[in-house]
Order: structure tokens, then sequence, then C-alpha cells
């Protein structure tokens, strides 16, 4: 007989041993006598086998009871389904734990993702507005570019014929009149001076006399005549007075002149047809000799403009023909540079691209000099002081600083184009904290209102930041466009006596102003050339009275308006003319001080408020 294989699988094994018992499934015969139940299990062969079996090939085996191995199997997988029971839980939590990781990478990825939609959305826009600013920076460079060029070809012609004349006709050459000898004169009208009583008041009827020297341009006494001296006394219709020039011949010139009715009058002295230094002067003209003491001292104060105030400031004032009679133009601001401070460089007193300008109460004018990676510091009379600033892109380092400010407490506020956040530093140069880091794009000029708090101008975001000096947003406005709440290009900020903020907004060609909750208030100038037009604004200052000072950058002049934005007049720059102003301020003793950017150099005007 032969031997029944067993199952390699014991849990089949079971099953079957199970199966055997009767009641519990289907009776189990023996697959070697056929009619025979098995009763006992082969423990050697792990099947079970009738009694003939055992009498034969399983003789000799270990059996036991058939029933007794079946117990024996259904505890082992009782105890199987008991520790699997066991377990549930913490297979269910391990499938809840996966669903929960799962369900977290899927929410992760949908993050992501967004995130970097927004990221290259917002690089796009980025550079999208870069671009836009790029291209209109362009464009007003080269109209700069080709408009300076046109007035140097068109100078280069003036001067070409004013050469010729002055070879072939008697204004400086009298050859026949002095038997071949040439008379020259080298006056220049910024040098020279006027003196004597008729220059301030005289009486009706009676003849005055006004002196004037001239001076050539390092300072220095003319000696001979023959220079080309204009008068006039203006009244207020707009009459001219008699009087008559007299040439000394030594270089001094008399001007005497017959007033026939009392009142305040202009006395403008021109040479070659430019104002000379204090012109025009204030004169007061009386009855009678014992009431020309004037009240004031005689002091000379700017008066709103005239209707008669036609001329407007240029970067170059181009002159009549040296034949013609001197036009009136008359100069509506008495201002005058008193010096100017800086050549190209990288030296104390050396500038490389400045921009940004602050005054303060002890005295001191602030530089920001943008490529040169510091701030430099001077006294109101122009001697350097001191300076600082290193280069880089480390907190308390600069790497374009181009705006500059004084906080109350002393603090100076620089805010750095590059890094893209504000330093600020205290009044001895020492870094103390930074502010807008993660907010700013192109931080441009900075200023500080009645509150303490720090206003930003951000040239690349086209919005105005206003923070607390410990960093913290105070509040924002603005956004790219042309709209009165919208900017294309900010650059400058000022505030007045009612703490409310002014803003130049350089390709849009306009100031606008916002009071300290950033609402819109007002709005003024349009592009052009004329008096209260622009061609890119950037420095901008408010004086004691609220009157608004705007360096107009495209058309290198400074122009001044009162609070509503009404055009009042312009500083006189003609004697040294403004390349690309950028910052402007007001210094502790009332002058004008303003960036020349494209001179390397900042400059200090009287301004009369």
């Amino acid at each position: 007989m032969e031997a029944q294989q067993a199952s390699p699988d014991s849990s089949s094994e079971e099953c079957t041993v199970l199966e055997a018992l009767p009641g519990k499934g289907t009776a189990l015969i023996c697959s070697q006598h056929k009619g025979k139940v098995p009763a006992l299990y082969c423990l050697a062969c792990e099947n079970p086998v009738c009694v003939d079996c055992m009498n034969g090939e399983h003789a000799e085996h270990p059996t036991d009871s058939l029933e007794n191995i079946v117990d024996q199997r259904l505890a082992a997988l009782q105890d199987r389904v008991d520790s699997a029971k066991n377990r549930l839980p913490q297979i269910r939590e391990a499938v809840q734990c996966l669903r929960d990781i799962l369900q977290q990478l899927n929410s992760q990825r949908s993050s992501i993702e967004e995130d970097i939609h927004s990221s290259f959305s917002e690089l796009h826009k980025t550079l999208d507005t870069r671009k836009s600013v790029l291209l209109m920076e362009l464009e007003v460079t080269y109209g700069l570019k080709q408009k300076v060029c046109a007035q140097k070809t068109q100078l280069t012609v003036v001067f070409n014929r004013a050469i010729l004349i002055r070879l072939n006709m008697h204004i400086f050459v009298y050859t026949i009149f002095q038997m071949g000898t040439i008379v020259t004169t080298n006056a220049v009208a910024s040098q020279t001076e006027a003196s004597g009583d008729g220059l301030e008041q005289c009486v009706v009827g009676q003849q005055a006399t006004v002196v004037i020297t001239t001076r050539d341009k390092s300072g220095g006494l003319c000696k001979t005549g023959n220079a080309v001296i204009s008068a006039e006394v203006c009244t207020p219709d707009g009459s001219v007075a008699d009087g008559e020039i007299v040439d000394l011949k030594n270089g001094m010139y008399e001007f005497q002149y017959t007033v026939k009715k009392e009142g305040h009058f202009s006395l403008a002295l021109r040479l070659y047809d430019q104002h000379i230094k204090g012109s025009p002067f204030q004169l007061k003209v009386t009855t009678n000799a014992a009431s020309t003491g004037s009240s004031d001292g005689g002091a000379r104060r700017r008066s709103a403009k005239s209707p008669g105030s036609r001329s407007r400031q240029k970067g170059v004032r181009r002159g009549g023909s040296l034949f013609s009679t001197p036009k009136k133009k008359v100069n509506p601001i008495e201002d005058d540079l008193i010096f100017r401070i800086g050549t190209k460089g990288r030296n104390k007193g050396e500038f490389t691209n400045l921009q940004g300008v602050a005054a303060c109460s002890e005295g001191k004018i602030l530089i920001a000099d943008s490529n040169n990676q510091c701030v430099q510091i001077f006294s109101n009379t122009g001697e350097f002081q001191s300076r600082f600033g290193v280069r880089g892109r480390s907190p308390g380092q600069l790497q374009r600083p181009t705006g500059v400010a004084v906080h109350p407490n002393g603090d100076i506020i620089i805010a750095d184009y590059d890094n893209k956040w504000v330093s600020i530093f205290s009044s001895e140069g020492k870094y103390k904290a930074k502010l807008g880091s993660g907010r700013l794009m192109g931080p441009k000029g900075v200023s500080v209102d009645q509150n303490g708090h720090v206003i930003v101008v951000d040239n690349k975001a086209c919005t105005v930041f206003i923070f607390q000096p410990s960093g913290k947003l105070v509040t924002k406005f603005g956004s790219r466009g042309n709209g009165d709440r919208q900017f294309a290009g900010p650059h400058f900020a000022a505030v007045n006596n009612n703490n409310e903020i002014i803003i130049t907004d350089f390709h849009n060609h306009s100031v606008k102003v916002f009071n300290a909750d950033g609402e819109f208030l007002l709005k003024f100038g349009s592009n052009g050339e004329g008096n209260g037009q622009f061609n890119a604004p950037t420095g901008v200052a408010v004086d004691v009275n609220g009157n608004i000072i705007v360096a107009d950058w495209g058309n290198s002049r400074i122009q001044v308006f009162d609070g509503s934005g009404s055009f009042l007049s312009y500083i006189n720059t003609a004697a040294d003319p403004l390349y690309g102003p950028q910052g402007l301020a007001l210094t502790s003793d009332g002058h004008v001080v303003v960036a020349d950017s494209g001179n390397h150099c900042f400059k200090v005007y009287r301004y009369l408020q």
C-alpha cells in the first residue's frame, strides 16, 4: 500500500484534520482502505490513518488520537485569530495615518504648485515692471540728451555768429576810434556789484545815482570800460523811469535816474543781458528825504509771480544778440548761487552720482553718494565733516544709497535701492537697524513725518510705505499707473506742517499730495518746459510757509509752488546751470541745497522765504 503524501501547507493540513471529526464536516474516508474511517493521526507522516493502516505501513509510527490533534490545531488557530484581532487597532491606525499622509501630500503638492505659479507670475510681473521703467528712463534720457545736443549746436552757432560780430563791429572793437587799439572787457554778471544810496531808496523828482563795479569771473576788479550795461526802473504798472548809464572808463559805471512818483519799484541792472549780483533790487521812492529810511532795513523779499514775469528757467540760458536792446526779463526771485562743493571722484568731498540730500537743525548737510556707497556730511557753509558707509549686501553695509533723511532723535535714515531695505544709523554713523526688508523692491527717497514715522518711496513697486522706526508697517498706498493714487517711478518725498506727504511722480511728470493715511488730496504739473510744467520731477522740499520747492530733472531747474500747487517762481541757477538735479532740501539757515548729479556736486542757493 502506498503512503499518503503530506501537504506542505500546515493550514490546509489543519483543515483536513478538522473536517475528519464527526459533526464537524464530511466524514473522512481513508484513501488507502475504502470504507474505513481514520480515527488516529500518524505523527511521523502527519496524516490521519485507519486501523488497517496501523497494521500495515504505519505499524511502527507514533500516533495520537485524531480528536486530540484537532483540538490542538483549533487552539493554535484560535491563538492566531486572537493575535490578529489584537493587531487590528494598530493596523487601522496605520492605515489612517497613511491616509492622512496621503492627504497632506496632496495638499502640499497643491500649495507648492500654487506657490510656483505665484512666484513665476510675480517674477514675470517684476520683469515687466522693470522693463517698463527702463524703457521710460531710456525715453526720458534720450529726450534730455537730444535736447542738450540741440542746445549745444544752437549755442555753437550763436557763439560763432557773436565772434564774427565782435570781429567786424564796434561793440568790443574800436580800431577806428582807438587808432588800431582793441579795447575789451572780461566782466561777468555774476560777480559784478552795485552800490550807492540810489540802490534802495530815492526822492521823487530828484536824481539818484547807483555805482556799478564790474568784476571778472574770479572776483577781480575790471579796470577798463566798454561793457554793455543796461538798467531799468519799473513801476508797478510796468512803466519805466528816466535814466542813463555813464561809463567811467575804469571798470565802473554810474546809473543816474529820476522817478516822478512815490511808491515801491524794481531796479534791474544787467551786464550783457544777465542780472548782476543781487539784481533786481527793491526800490522805495518817497516824496521827501526824511522818509526815505526803509522800515525793513532794505531787506529784499520774494514776491509771488507777477503778470509780467514770463521768462522761465532752463539748464542753459541763451543770451541775446550783442547789438540788440536788452529785453525785459524780470527774474521773479532774487536768489543766487552761494557755493558749490564737489567734483567727480571717490575721495572726501568728491562724488559719483550723488542722489538724496538732507539737512538738519544742527547745521549739517547730508549727501547720499550713491556710486561711492557712502553718506558724506558737511556744514551749512560747505566744510567737510565726516562720511560713513561700507560697500556690501549685509546689514549695516550700503550697496546703492539713494535717499537720506534725519529723524528728530538724530538718527540718519538711508534708503538703499539695491539692498532693498532702509538702514538706520546713529548721528555718528554707527549702524542700528534696518526696516522694510522683504517688503521693498527699490526704495529711492525717504522722509520723516511729524509723528516720527519713516516714509519710504519705493521706486520699483510704485508704492509709498510708512513705517514706525521699529520696522512695523503703519500703512502703504499707491500702485503702478497714471491715476491720482498711482505712480510711475516715484522718487522723493517731503512733509509739510499739516503732516501731508508730497511725492514727486517721475514718469507722470507731476507732484502729488496725500494725507498721513494715504488719501489723495491734490496733484499739479504736466509734461513740458513752461512755468509749472515738469520733465520728470525729482527732489522736493517744503518751506515754513508751506511753499513747495521741486527739482525739475529733465528741464535742469528748480521751481517754487504754493501749497495748492500754483506756480510762484524759480530759483535763479543761470550763473552755474544744473544738469539733472536730484535730491533737494532746505538748510537750517534757510538756503536751498540741491544734488547736481550730472555735475557731480551739490549747490547751495539763497532762498528768501
